[in-house]
C-alpha cells in the first residue's frame, strides 16, 4: 500500500511537470522577442560630428534669440538699474524737490555765440602789409628816411633842411597806406568792440571810413598850405608838415599790426589791446611830433595863443568830431 502511495504521487509529479513545460513553451512562442541595443565604444570621428552639432545647435538658438524670441522681461539689467539710482527721484514725494534740485549743480546752459569776421578783413590786412615791400623796393631810400626820423634826430632835422624827405610818389603811398589802415582799424574798433550799427556795413562802410579819413587829412594839410602861404611862413609850414606827416607814418606802422591782431583774436582781450595800442601811439607821438614841433616853434617867434587856437581847431577838434560821428568812447 506505500509503494503504491508512492507510485501514484510520482505519476502526479511527473505530469505537472511536462504541462508546465508545455505552458511555458506556449508562452514564449505567443510573447514577442525583445531585443537590447548595446552601446558601441564612440570613435574620434562621432566626437567631432557630436561637437559640430552642439555647435550648430548654439549658433541657431543664438540667432533665433536675437531675431525671432523676444527678450526676457523678468531679467535684470544692470545698465538700467544704474542709470535709475543714480538720476531717479527718492526724495518725500516731491515736497523736497526744490531743495534736491538746489543741492546737484545744473549741467545745462546757454551757449554763446562766437562772432565770426569777415574774409575780406584779413584779405585788406594782408594786401596793406605787402604794399610795405612794395613801396620799399621802388623808394627804399624814402622808406629809410621814414623809419630813421622816428629813431634819429640828426636825421630827422636834416630831413627838414631839405625840401622834402620822401618824393612826391612815395609820399603818396604811404598817405594811402595810412588812410586805409586807419579805416581798417576804425571798422574793426567800431563794429567788433564798441557793437556800433551804421546804415551801412561791410566792405561799404571800410571803403567810406578811409576815404573820409583820407579826405580829411587831405584837407588839413591843404589848410596848411594856405595858412603858409597867407602868412608868408611856407618854410615853417613846410617843415611841420613835414614832421607831421612822418609821424603818421610811423603811427601806420603801429596800427597795421594792431588791426591784424583785432581781426584774429577775441573780443576779450580789445581791452588789453586798445590799451597797448594807445600806449604806443602816445609814445610815437611824444617823441616824434613833439620833439619836432618844438624844435620848430622856438626857431620861430610868435604868441603862443596862435599854437593854441590851431592845436584846437586843426589837431583835437577834427579827432573828437570823428569820435562823436562814429558814436563810439571809452567804455
Amino acid at each position: 500500500m506505500r509503494r503504491f502511495i508512492c507510485l501514484v504521487i510520482f505519476c502526479f509529479a511527473g505530469c505537472s511537470a511536462v504541462f508546465a513545460q508545455q505552458d511555458s513553451t506556449a508562452s514564449r512562442a505567443d510573447t514577442p522577442r525583445r531585443y537590447v541595443r548595446v552601446p558601441r565604444p564612440m570613435t574620434v570621428l562621432d566626437s567631432v560630428a557630436h561637437a559640430l552639432a552642439l555647435e550648430e545647435k548654439f549658433v541657431s538658438d543664438s540667432l533665433s534669440m536675437v531675431y525671432i524670441l523676444k527678450p526676457d522681461s523678468t531679467r535684470t539689467s544692470l545698465f538700467v538699474d544704474s542709470i535709475l539710482k543714480s538720476n531717479a527721484y527718492t526724495g518725500n514725494h516731491y515736497l523736497d524737490i526744490a531743495a534736491h534740485a538746489n543741492t546737484k549743480p545744473s549741467i545745462k546752459g546757454y551757449g554763446h555765440l562766437r562772432p565770426s569776421r569777415d574774409p575780406w578783413v584779413v584779405a585788406i590786412i594782408v594786401v596793406l602789409i605787402l604794399f610795405i615791400p612794395v613801396l620799399n623796393i621802388y623808394s627804399s631810400k624814402d622808406m629809410n628816411n621814414v623809419f630813421l626820423s622816428f629813431y634819429n634826430k640828426r636825421s630827422m632835422a636834416q630831413a627838414g633842411k631839405e625840401d622834402s624827405p620822401i618824393n612826391a610818389w612815395t609820399f603818396i603811398g604811404l598817405f594811402l597806406l595810412f588812410g586805409f589802415t586807419f579805416g581798417i582799424f576804425l571798422y574793426l574798433l567800431t563794429t567788433g568792440y564798441y557793437k556800433v550799427y551804421y546804415p551801412i556795413s561791410g566792405f561799404q562802410l571800410f571803403a567810406t571810413l578811409s576815404l573820409v579819413i583820407i579826405g580829411l587829412f587831405a584837407i588839413k594839410f591843404l589848410a596848411l598850405k594856405f595858412l603858409g602861404f597867407v602868412f608868408d611862413i611856407n618854410k615853417l609850414v613846410g617843415d611841420y608838415i613835414t614832421a607831421l606827416s612822418l609821424t603818421y607814418f610811423n603811427i601806420t606802422f603801429v596800427f597795421l599790426p594792431v588791426a591784424l591782431c583785432f581781426s584774429l583774436i577775441a573780443d576779450k582781450f580789445f581791452p588789453y589791446l586798445l590799451a597797448i595800442t594807445l600806449l604806443l601811439t602816445i609814445v610815437v607821438f611824444v617823441w616824434q611830433y613833439l620833439r619836432s614841433s618844438v624844435s620848430i616853434i622856438t626857431n620861430f617867434q610868435f604868441h603862443k595863443f596862435y599854437l593854441f587856437i590851431y592845436l584846437c581847431a586843426l589837431e583835437i577838434c577834427p579827432i573828437l568830431i570823428l569820435v562823436k560821428a562814429l558814436n563810439i568812447g571809452f567804455k
